[in-house]
């Protein structure tokens, strides 16, 4: 058979990697460092090693403390000037109405100027304003000195007094002021509970508590839970990063399980090469005992005319020079020489393979069929295609006899020409009615020593050694389960070519 070879070198490659990649796996990732700040700026240092939520928290409060200031200086000068200009106004429309001798008493609105007539001292009519008023007709009006305007009836001799709703201009500004600090302060308030209760946790501080506890996961080997969920992944810039850590995640896992592997395929070559070198020896012990068994046979042979006895001598004969090929080409191989290749015809082969494991008597109760067709042609060596053959039929027997309430068992053996990758093969499918094979066993069915298997009473070899005696011959073998039931191996050798 044949075995894929790894040099010291590879092995070595493919151990420090594994090692690397393990190293990086175990230990936390971190973002890219930011640019380093001046040790001087210590506010600004102190500032970057808070955490994320702190650091959100000042920035954004900040921000709506600013926008309120803005908005209240912004607003209170305008609306204070508009509520001066709006005073002005009504002072000059009042003493116009007030000296123009309209009826105040007719006018609504005023309850709020306090409009009064009578005497001097029932107005408490400043003694200014009534030296005045006595001498001069009209309207005075003194903010200094009071708070009204008074007006003199020349015909009655009686006073009116109007007071000027200056208190309630300031009271309306004051009022406005408030307000609008209630007011921004409330938005303030809102916006900063709705940040940190609702939109900041679901968009920021979530997928950082993610990532923080995946990259914990990833820390601690915890497959499971070291990848998040594409539920919790946005189309933002922290969702970019995080489908970034994953998509390095998975790589680098598969990168490990290759690389362990890896190991593992080179230690179980080293196992095979040490069981290579055992078999060699032990073959090599065997030779002279073969030697004399197949003597002995030839002197039974000689010393018997029953057809029947006859016919089981030359059975055992032919098993004997089968062991012996077989121990030879182990010595062969640990020599590393070349088999003899030679075209054969695979219907007497798998027939020869059937007589070999119809010997256990747990083959009585299958039924058989050879159904590979007559000159269907290969180049190989004989004794190695029995072997691969003889170990499939085996385990199809094994298959087939492994439960009482299966099925008669059934093996076949049927053959067809098919045309692939530019050459022409012959295929070759050994079927059987058995419970088939588990479909997580079919992955590593033909590793070496795997016997939770076809082959699960023997070594766990079988299969292996079939590959690679097929892989020797060119060829390929595929493992699968039939729809119906059972088991179908399909193994493909080149077809011999006949020369014209």
């Amino acid at each position: 058979m044949s075995y894929r070879t790894f040099s010291r070198s590879s092995l070595t490659d493919a151990q420090a990697l594994f090692r690397g990649a393990t190293l990086y796996l175990s230990r936390p990732h971190r973002l890219p460092h930011p640019p380093q700040l001046s040790r001087s700026n210590s506010v600004a240092r102190a500032f970057g090693n808070l955490r994320v939520r702190p650091k959100l928290m000042v920035l954004h409060n900040l921000f709506f403390l600013v926008l309120a200031c803005a908005a209240y200086f912004s607003l209170i000068p305008v609306f204070d000037r508009q509520v001066f200009e709006a005073r002005t106004h009504e002072i000059a429309l009042l003493r116009h109405v007030f000296s123009a001798g309209v009826p105040i008493e007719s006018l609504k609105s005023l309850e709020s100027h306090d409009f009064r007539q009578g005497s001097a001292a029932e107005l408490e009519v400043p003694g200014a304003a009534k030296a005045w008023l006595d001498s001069h007709p009209g309207v005075w009006a003194d903010a200094k000195e009071s708070a009204y305007v008074f007006q003199k009836d020349p015909a009655g001799g009686s006073y009116r007094r109007l007071r000027i709703a200056r208190l309630s201009y300031r009271e309306v500004v004051a009022r406005a002021q408030l307000t609008l600090f209630l007011v921004l302060g409330s938005i303030y308030v809102g916006a900063v509970l709705l940040l940190e209760t609702a939109i900041m946790p679901l968009y920021v501080y979530g997928p950082l508590r993610l990532m923080l506890d995946a990259d914990q996961a990833t820390h601690r080997g915890d497959r499971e839970r070291e990848l998040i969920s594409g539920d919790f992944i946005f189309n933002d810039e922290v969702g970019q990063i995080m489908r970034s850590r994953n998509a390095t995640v998975a790589e680098l896992r598969e990168h490990e399980d290759n690389l362990a592997a890896a190991i593992r395929k080179l230690e179980e070559q080293d196992r095979l090469a040490s069981l290579g070198l055992l078999s060699a020896s032990v073959a090599h012990e065997l030779n002279t005992p073969l030697a004399v068994l197949h003597g002995s046979i030839e002197k039974l042979q000689e010393t018997t005319t029953d057809p029947h006895t006859l016919e089981r001598l030359a059975r055992m004969e032919r098993v004997t020079l089968r062991l012996r090929r077989i121990s030879e080409s182990l010595v062969d191989f640990a020599r590393q020489r070349k088999q003899a290749m030679e075209p054969l015809d695979l219907r007497p082969i798998v027939d020869e393979a059937w007589q070999l494991v119809a010997i256990d008597e747990r083959a009585a109760d299958v039924k058989f069929r050879n159904e590979v067709r007559e000159g269907e042609m290969v180049t190989g060596n004989p004794d190695r295609l029995i072997q691969v053959f003889v170990n499939l039929l085996r385990n199809a027997l094994y298959a087939v006899k492994s439960s009482n309430e299966l099925p008669a068992g059934e093996i076949s053996v049927a053959s067809r020409p098919i045309a692939a990758n530019g050459r022409s093969w012959i295929s070759i499918q050994v079927e059987d009615n058995g419970p088939g094979i588990p479909p997580d066993m079919l992955p590593e069915i033909f590793e070496a020593f795997v016997t939770t298997r076809l082959d699960a009473r023997g070594t766990g070899l079988g299969l292996a050694v079939s590959e690679g005696i097929v892989s020797q011959h060119g060829g390929t073998i595929s493992a699968g389960n039939r729809p119906e039931r059972g088991a179908c191996i399909e193994v493909r050798l080149p077809q011999h070519e006949r020369k014209r």
